[in-house]
């Protein structure tokens, strides 16, 4: 007689729960561990939590443009700051237009908020103009500027070494201290040397520029120019088109230039960031042209290479302040870098606004003013007593009609607490996600979806029982026809929290965010937790008896008696009724 064959084992999850447990056990502990190793103990707080600066800017009229204060450049410089504040990890940062030419800028309390301040409002109108006169940064006396004026001037940025698009490079300058040249001798563009006593080549002056109009009003300019205080640099580059010859300071006040038109602008600019340069062990920022911008670059250091100094540098100058005035050997093109007295900091925020492109307004910072977490604090209080409460009710509710059940359900709702916590908590430094009060109301309202698929599950097991299985197969049929449900349920619940953060901006994103997160926890808290212990719990005495406090007690819930089918067995037949 052959052997009866084997049936098939327990599947995994009915056979080995341990594995299951021992997973989310692991995840548990490597979350915990990096949130306590990284010093991110406590998820980061919004402004309506940790309070912040609240900064008003308006937009000032551009000359020329009548027009340019429009609902287009405001979505616009909305935009741009908005991704220059979360560039350098402030996040829940909210930006939004308030009336015709004012754009409110919310930034919550954090290590890089005062630099987020100095970033918003500033215009980072770029450009590359070539230097026709520098000198030093002190006002010169009306009319006393002569052909002749010199100085030896500091430049803000050295001249550095730059790397072409093949990445040649060029000849760093033998001095960082240029001749002077006066202003008449460069607009007349005359830069032939002229012999003189101490060999130094001079700019000579035709009667022809001193009279004319525009040539006396810029010398007027550059010799009434002071750098060496803020409100003088202020005044200098302000109001001036891209096409027209300007005068302008150093950003450290020591050096006050005449600048030509602009050859290359900031729009022509594809990237930028900050890097620090082995070999002279300072920071600078280096950027990538456009292919425009890079044919643009190539022409203009062409020209510049062939000039005498200081008429073949290059100025770059941010917002009317030359930031760098490097020399220019030979041709160069693809890449540039901006080199000077930068720190780290200094290095990245101005690789930052470069990256994100200039505001199409000048603003003006009209208040600021600090936020105060008081307001947000007791609200925050109010929504925690309302979760508690909830919570509480919750928790009475399935101590009431579950019993024993209410255990596993209170065991999961800890775990998926557990996991939500230091998720937001290493979510803050790594995307920087924020919590604030819609998050919160996140994190209550999933304690509901949460539950409820708990409870779609010991529905399924307590009918199973009522069809007269016993326990340990109940728990395993009945979870087939549990997980399609709570799948379904959670993917809307998910796919309503994903719809509701690409449509929605500030902090109702938050909710989205929180509400998406706990969704998909749901899901692995019920796969690798609530199963599998529900399959343990199953070979226990009390729940396996159906003791009166398990809550699968088969006489309270009305089972039927297991149904036997009697075997038949066929009478032999009479041979007389054949």
């Amino acid at each position: 007689m052959a052997a009866p064959k084997k049936g098939r084992g327990p599947s995994g999850g009915q056979g080995r729960p341990g594995r299951a447990l021992a997973l989310i056990l692991i995840a548990m502990v490597a979350l915990a561990g990096g949130m306590f190793l990284s010093g991110h103990t406590t998820p980061r707080l919004g402004i309506d939590l940790a309070g912040g600066t609240s900064i008003t800017l308006k937009a000032k009229s551009q000359p020329g443009k009548p027009d340019a204060i429009n609902q287009t450049n405001m979505d616009t410089a909305v935009s741009i700051i908005e991704r220059r504040v979360n560039g350098l990890g402030v996040s829940e940062a909210e930006v939004q237009t308030q009336g015709r030419d004012n754009i409110i800028v919310n930034i919550p309390k954090g290590t890089n908020s005062k630099q987020a301040r100095e970033q918003v409002g500033t215009t980072a109108q770029l450009y590359f103009r070539p230097v026709l006169a520098v000198t030093e940064g002190k006002a010169t006396p009306t009319g006393t500027a002569s052909p002749s004026a010199s100085g030896s001037p500091k430049p803000s940025a050295s001249p550095s070494s730059k790397e072409t698009a093949s990445g040649s490079k060029a000849t760093p300058s033998a001095s960082a201290t240029t001749q002077g040249r006066a202003v008449t001798g460069a607009l007349t563009k005359d830069t032939s040397p002229s012999p003189s006593a101490s060999g130094t080549p001079k700019a000579s002056a035709s009667p022809s520029a001193s009279a004319d109009p525009a040539t006396a009003e810029l010398q007027k300019k550059f010799a009434e120019l002071d750098c060496s205080t803020k409100a003088g640099r202020a005044k200098a580059g302000t109001d001036v088109k891209p096409t027209d010859t300007t005068v302008a300071c150093s950003s450290e006040g020591d050096a006050k230039y005449v600048l030509g038109p602009a050859e290359v602008s900031g729009t022509d600019v594809d990237s930028a960031k900050a890097a620090i340069d082995q070999q002279r062990g300072m920071w600078i920022v280096q950027m990538d042209f456009t292919d425009k911008g890079s044919k643009k670059f190539q022409q203009i250091t062409s020209k510049l290479s062939t000039q005498q100094s200081p008429m073949n540098q290059f100025a770059i100058a941010l917002d009317g302040e030359v930031v760098s005035a490097p020399q220019v050997n030979e041709t160069l093109s693809g890449s540039a870098e901006i080199s000077g007295s930068f720190t780290q900091q200094s290095a990245q925020d101005l690789a930052n606004v470069l990256s994100y492109g200039a505001l199409p307004l000048s603003f003006n910072e009209d208040t600021v003013t600090t936020v105060t977490a008081a307001l947000g604090g007791e609200q925050l209080q109010a929504g925690l007593i309302a979760g508690a409460i909830g919570l509480a009710l919750v928790v009475i509710y399935l101590v009431a009609y579950y019993r024993g059940l209410a255990l596993i359900a209170l065991l999961s709702l800890l775990v998926s607490g557990i996991l939500t916590y230091t998720l937001m908590s290493l979510l803050g430094p790594a995307i920087g996600f924020a919590l604030n009060l819609p998050a919160v109301c996140g994190a209550i309202v999933a304690i509901g979806i949460t539950a409820d698929s708990f409870i779609v599950y010991f529905e399924r097991i307590r009918d199973e029982i009522r069809e007269g299985r016993t326990l340990r197969p109940a728990v395993e049929r009945a979870w087939p026809r549990a997980r399609r449900t709570i799948l379904v349920s959670d993917f809307v619940s998910f796919l309503a929290a994903a719809v509701l953060f690409i449509v929605t901006v500030g902090k109702v994103q938050g909710f989205a965010f929180t509400l998406g997160l706990t969704t998909l926890l749901d899901v692995v808290v019920v796969f690798l937790f609530t199963k599998p212990v529900m399959t343990l719990m199953a070979r226990t005495k009390f729940f396996s008896s159906g003791h009166s406090w398990s809550g699968l007690d088969p006489k309270r819930l009305g089972a039927k008696p297991p149904l036997r089918r009697s075997r038949r067995v066929n009478a032999p037949i009479d041979p007389k009724e054949a």
